[in-house]
């Protein structure tokens, strides 16, 4: 009887130390100018323990983007080139087209990001839980580089107006972190080629009803002097995107 009793044990300790069945992951990354930090953030990808393809899409790079990736190619790595600089949103566009796996997932070349968060994004979808899953960089006790008082102030005020529309609450509607079962996002016909791409995804989404979870991030921004790219025209154009697809469709 002792001895069933310590099998029993070892047994059950084993199923709380099990990893979860991670779904398939296909990673996507779209780059301009990202010379200097491409080859970490890839490093960093390829560490997360969850089966994946890593899919980037170069928008038309004028530095050595280009030839940093094909130097670290692999059978997980897909490098695919626009022929003309097009935005963010042209980039994703190409990635989730190509595709394949379970779950698809945004990462930004420039570090800001940190793949080691990937788990915790990805625990919504082991679960049966959810269609999307976005990261919050303000719904986290997690490490936050602190940066620009007013970036912060347009942000909240996109992500109101955005929930205004779709009756989501969500936190951080701007972010970079956005998760996706592969038919959802595969299905929803996608227009912005730029950084509208955010708001469009989030009120088409919304409107399929499809399942929201928010998952708290670390956030290590850069200023500008480090690359960041996005200026307040982006933001004009996001508070456009959001009139649009939320009021005209």
């Amino acid at each position: 009887m002792n001895s069933l009793k310590r099998k029993n044990n070892v047994s059950s300790r084993k199923v709380k130390s099990a990893s979860p069945a991670w779904p398939t992951l296909s990673v996507i990354i779209p780059v301009y100018n990202e010379e200097k930090t491409i080859r970490e953030i890839i490093r960093r990808v390829r560490a997360v323990p969850i089966p994946k393809e890593i899919i980037v899409i170069d928008d038309a790079s004028t530095d050595n983007t280009v030839r940093e990736l094909e130097a670290i190619k692999g059978p997980d790595l897909h490098l695919f080139s626009l022929p003309k600089n097009s935005g963010k949103g042209a980039a994703l566009h190409e990635g989730f087209r190509r595709a394949k796996n379970d779950v698809v997932l945004i990462q930004d070349a420039d570090l800001e990001y940190d793949p080691a968060d990937y788990e915790d994004l990805m625990r919504p979808f082991t679960k049966g839980l959810a269609d999307v899953v976005y990261g919050s960089r303000f719904l986290t006790t997690k490490n936050r580089r602190v940066l620009f008082f007013w970036h912060s102030v347009i942000n909240t005020g996109l992500t109101l107006l955005s929930n205004i529309i779709t009756n989501l609450n969500l936190t951080d509607m701007e972010v970079c972190y956005k998760a996706f079962r592969r038919e959802v996002i595969q299905n929803v016909p996608l227009c912005e080629k730029r950084f509208g791409f955010e708001p469009e995804v989030t009120i088409k989404l919304a409107r399929r009803k499809m399942r929201f979870f928010e998952v708290g991030i670390s956030y290590y921004g850069r200023p500008y002097a480090e690359g960041k790219k996005i200026r307040p025209r982006d933001g004009v154009r996001a508070l456009y995107c959001i009139l649009k697809y939320g009021l005209i469709g």
